[in-house]
């Protein structure tokens, strides 16, 4: 009888639900879907999320996912972040093949569908300026009054339109906007604007316009031209959709996208808005946006998180429909369990203490061997040297120490890891008072950490041989923001909440020597530490650096707790 419990699947999203259901009834045929970002900034954490499902789902149901750049502002854009938007998505294991797009790539066919809505007497050239037409706007409760533009002749717009694309008018002075119904309940559709006049180069089509579409009249355009079937943003585009649908409808072209939200990830003790990121920037508060403490993809990968972790935490989070907040421990445990099974273990002291083996014979070294994976022998075994003079963790000395210390202290034994028993038997100090040094003896018999004569120690502790050591930099990165919601008040600057101990940089380090050949794609646990990596910008063969990817454990959690009691 077998008695195996048997193996389910996640149940699908309401999003993947809706993809299956359209295939089944052959609603399409083929599933497309696209990922629009606007050049202007680097990508982060939450685009990741719509990342995952939009090329996720498209994969799943053997479609295609689209790279199109909304690039319809031209002030903010640039190459610079298109090609680091595609350094990103490649990194994070996805591909767009063949289909990469631009909006400017149909800037053409867009003019000409905003000729087309004029001539059906659906869009006008409105010459209020910003401050007008929000006062002819209304409010919630009332409603809208229509523009004194509004009543022009088709004839008077087709012309005066084309005086726009001819640079005829300066910015500010007039706007394309849609004729709908200025007594809408959605401000969206209260005659929404289509075009405005910028006079800024395009970093593509450089200053052969200077009229550039809307947000809305581009992207529902954009999806119609490459036959998306599916078009997945998040909730704040919700009251978006009758625009898309308006313009589609009205227009009657023959594709019609559906547009479908979700909720986007919200993660606290961070910021999202890449606004907020690129103030940060500018400002020189982070290193850039590539800053390990950021959670921008680059800064992430720098921090030394694998795409398998952002792509499982993305997957562990789901999609829904209501907006919630993730905790930040949960995006740390991802890459800790990434890691945990496949990271090499070394040994790193962070903040060295001198001790001097009396016993052990002067200019002698020996190999010792130490397990890379204690969990995982398949991961084979490595040689470290061992020598009279070492270095410990500072910390894991303490003079006077209380009973439930357990490391090193003065007439104390402990296990050195991998080595043998010592005893501590005599302090250095300098003349400050400060110990710089610790004398002990070890036991020849105890090499390996165990004892003939079965004697235990309760204290193990780290070490590397002082002759040996790799002296490097190293970065301790931790959350940027000491508040978990610092952009929650609007009377207060998130800046306010920065983290000042959000990085530490340690510069007299020691680690074992087999790091001397550690390259950028390794990870690796210094044992009793945390994970690290090499730094991929400020790592030189004679400088070293590793920064902590994240520690073994949660402590924000602890301090939370404590903060709740």
């Amino acid at each position: 009888m077998n008695t195996e419990t048997p193996k389910t699947e996640r149940p699908l999203d309401f999003i993947r639900q809706i993809i299956v259901e359209d295939i089944a009834t052959k609603k399409h045929k083929e599933i497309t879907t696209r990922f629009p970002p606007e050049p202007n900034g680097f990508l982060h954490i939450g685009h990741a999320k719509s990342i995952c499902l939009n090329f996720g789902a498209a994969a799943e149901n053997k479609g295609t996912c689209h790279l199109r750049f909304d690039d319809t502002n031209p002030g903010k854009e640039s190459n610079e972040y298109v090609e680091a938007i595609k350094k990103d998505l490649h990194w994070l294991g996805y591909d767009w093949g063949e289909h990469l797009y631009y909006a400017s790539d149909y800037f053409d066919q867009l003019y000409s569908f905003a000729v087309k809505l004029i001539e059906m007497g659906k869009a006008y050239v409105c010459h209020l300026n910003g401050e007008e037409m929000r006062t002819y706007r209304g409010t919630l409760t009332e409603p809208g009054k229509e523009s004194p533009y509004r009543g022009r002749s088709k004839e008077e717009n087709l012309e005066l339109f084309e005086q726009m694309r001819n640079g005829e008018f300066e910015e500010g002075v007039c706007v394309l906007r849609a004729k709908i119904d200025m007594a809408s309940p959605n401000f969206l559709m209260r005659d929404p604007v289509l075009y405005r006049v910028m006079k800024t180069s395009h970093h593509r089509t450089g200053d052969k316009w200077c009229i550039y579409p809307m947000y809305d009249f581009t992207h529902c355009l954009s999806d119609m031209i490459e036959n998306v079937t599916h078009s997945l943003c998040t909730l704040e585009f919700a009251n978006n959709r009758p625009l898309y649908d308006w313009v589609l409808d009205t227009l009657q072209t023959p594709c019609h996208p559906q547009q479908i939200e979700f909720a986007r990830l919200n993660i606290n003790y961070t910021v999202t808005s890449k606004r907020k990121l690129l103030e940060l920037v500018k400002e020189s508060l982070v290193s850039g946006w590539d800053d390990p403490r950021m959670l921008t993809l680059s800064g992430l990968r720098r921090r030394g998180y694998t795409p398998a972790s952002i792509r499982t935490f993305c997957d562990g989070i789901g999609v829904g429909k209501k907006e919630s907040w993730i905790d930040m421990g949960i995006l740390e445990n991802a890459i800790r369990d990434d890691l945990n099974p496949n990271a090499p273990r070394v040994l790193g002291v962070l903040d060295p203490l001198k001790v001097v083996i009396t016993n052990y014979p002067e200019d002698s070294t020996e190999t010792l061997e130490a397990l890379n994976h204690p969990q995982n022998p398949d991961m084979g075994k490595r040689t470290i040297p061992f020598s009279r003079e070492l270095f410990i963790e500072r910390s894991d000395f303490m003079e006077n120490a209380p009973k439930k210390f357990f490391r090193l202290s003065e007439g104390r034994e402990v296990r050195l890891r991998y080595a043998y028993f010592v005893t501590c038997t005599q302090v250095i100090k300098d003349k400050n008072g400060e110990v710089v040094e610790l004398h002990c003896t070890y036991d020849p018999a105890t090499r390996g950490g165990n004892a003939p004569d079965g004697r235990k120690v309760k204290g193990t502790i780290h070490w590397v041989s002082a002759a040996h050591a790799l002296q490097a930099e190293v970065r301790l990165y931790d959350r940027l923001f000491t508040e978990e919601f610092p952009d929650a008040d609007k009377e207060v600057s998130f800046k306010d909440f920065l983290n000042p101990d959000s990085l530490q940089v340690l510069t007299n380090c020691r680690l074992e020597p087999s790091l001397v050949d550690a390259s950028v794609s390794d990870r690796f646990q210094f044992e009793r530490q945390g994970y690290f990596c090499i730094d991929s910008e400020d790592s030189l063969p004679q400088h070293p650096v590793f920064n902590r990817i994240v520690t073994l454990r949660d402590s924000w959690a602890k301090l939370a707790g404590k903060n709740k009691k």
